[in-house]
């Protein structure tokens, strides 16, 4: 972004001051706006360029994207960062500013020169990442999924250009013995072992690279990688089985690989958007409430002794635990007693039953979002020992740990919450994963407070 910054800044700014000096009338229109108005002509054109950018996928290129797309992309960026700056200029005065003035000849090669600029310097960027990641910094651990002539190719080629970053960890191979080494690499396991070897090896990235397989199991195959929360790609000789909508061919550096379909909040812009969301909500709930939740830490410690707050190692983002807040709302020995809720649980206080009954014992956990372990909207977070459980009973239930946990979910608004399926959970879940938007999001939330006031969300 600062590379950006630096070469439109001053291919626009080096086009207008060699244009000022022999344009006359532009000379005097710019000395008659104030200062003000230049610096926040600056600003603007800095923030359309920004969003430009953002929209054009500029920070989000795969590794080994080519410098022909790359430089495409850079096109794109500048023409709407241009275009956009254009309007929103034309549009100045109509809320009492002045508009920046400015020639056809400045905008054509301010257009060009900021292209060619920002290019320019995303290569060198790319030269310098490149020599980093060839020597052991920003790298990805990979997997390759088939050790015969597909999945020798694939690495063949990422050997062949170590300024990718990839380090292959082995093969997963059905038809080559454990522990035998391929083209030096070792075969870990078999195929069915995917989810083992992917977490034993940390991999942060996983290529298929396998034929003469069914197109049922290429799925089961993408569907428990899934549930590891990596990257996924396919060679073309998978490929050719799969025909759903979730996936982009593109290729690496000339090798073509096709992409899973990543979910929306792998983009930045989104998870920027998110975030925003829930400091906004936390902030509020938070300050409104706050009066409230000291008078009920009070009355919890007068009903029952021990602590205020319970809390709990639940698991989050990317299969990581965190320690969930809530206020206690049953006896100290509780959890020595059982470990999932049911109705009419007998080890739940009077004022617990009161407080799950509204979700008021949520409260706390709008802590764990501003300390961004948690979400306002998400799925809700299980012990360690139920996400065990599940993972091993329920296709691909590690999927909904793409996104953090949240205090309120698809799910627990259309009535699945305590002792309901989970099965039914995970896909409610999974739908909010894949189709999240920031009105949804809204949506969920406003649904929840509408329930809450009327009683719908009631838990036990």
């Amino acid at each position: 972004m600062a590379g950006d910054a630096v070469a439109v800044n001053l291919a626009f700014t080096a086009i207008y001051r060699w244009h000022l000096g022999e344009n006359p009338v532009l000379q005097a229109a710019l000395a008659a706006l104030s200062r003000d108005s230049i610096v926040n002509a600056v600003v603007l054109f800095n923030l359309t360029m920004i969003c430009a950018f953002l929209g054009s996928g500029l920070y989000g290129l795969s590794r080994g994207v080519s410098g022909i797309d790359h430089a495409f992309r850079v096109l794109v960026g500048v023409s709407l960062g241009t275009f956009g700056f254009l309007i929103i200029n034309a549009l100045q005065p109509q809320f009492g500013r002045d508009a920046l003035p400015f020639s056809e000849r400045v905008l054509l090669f301010g257009w060009i020169g900021g292209a060619a600029l920002t290019f320019v310097v995303r290569m060198l960027h790319r030269r310098c990442i490149a020599w980093l990641r060839a020597h052991g910094i920003d790298t990805r651990r990979v997997l390759i999924v088939g050790a015969r002539e597909p999945g020798q190719a694939v690495l063949a080629r990422i050997r062949g250009l170590p300024e990718l970053g990839y380090r292959v960890q082995g093969f997963l191979s059905d038809s080559a013995s454990i522990g035998e080494a391929i083209a030096g690499m070792p075969v870990l396991g078999r195929i069915a072992d995917l989810g083992r070897v992917l977490r034993a090896t940390r991999a942060d990235e996983v290529i298929i690279a396998i034929s003469g397989r069914t197109s049922g199991e290429i799925f089961d195959l993408v569907a428990l990688a899934e549930d590891e929360s990596v990257e996924i790609k396919l060679y073309p000789d998978a490929f050719q089985m799969v025909t759903n909508n979730g996936i982009s061919v593109g290729d690496v550096s000339g090798l073509p690989l096709i992409s899973i379909r990543n979910v929306a909040l792998d983009n930045p812009v989104n998870q920027l958007l998110k975030r925003g969301l829930d400091l906004v909500v936390a902030s509020v709930v938070l300050t409104l409430c706050s009066p409230w939740m000291l008078l009920i830490a009070l009355i919890i410690r007068l009903e029952s002794r021990g602590p205020v707050f319970f809390v709990q190692q639940r698991v989050g983002l990317d299969g990581q635990p965190f320690p969930t807040l809530k206020f206690r709302t049953m006896r100290v020995d509780a959890p020595t007693l059982a470990s999932w809720t049911t109705r009419r649980d007998p080890r739940v206080t009077r004022v617990g039953a009161f407080l799950r009954r509204y979700s008021i014992d949520e409260l706390p956990q709008f802590v764990n979002v501003l300390r961004g372990e948690m979400s306002v909207v998400g799925p809700r977070p299980e012990q360690p020992k139920w996400v065990e459980r599940f993972s091993q009973s329920i296709p691909r239930y590690m999927r909904r740990h793409k996104q953090k946990a949240g205090i309120t979910g698809w799910a627990q608004v259309n009535g699945l919450r305590g002792d309901t399926s989970i099965e039914e959970r995970t896909r409610y879940d999974l739908y909010y994963i894949e189709n999240w938007s920031l009105l949804f999001d809204c949506k969920i939330i406003i649904k929840t407070v509408i329930d809450i006031v009327f009683g719908k969300n009631t838990g036990y």
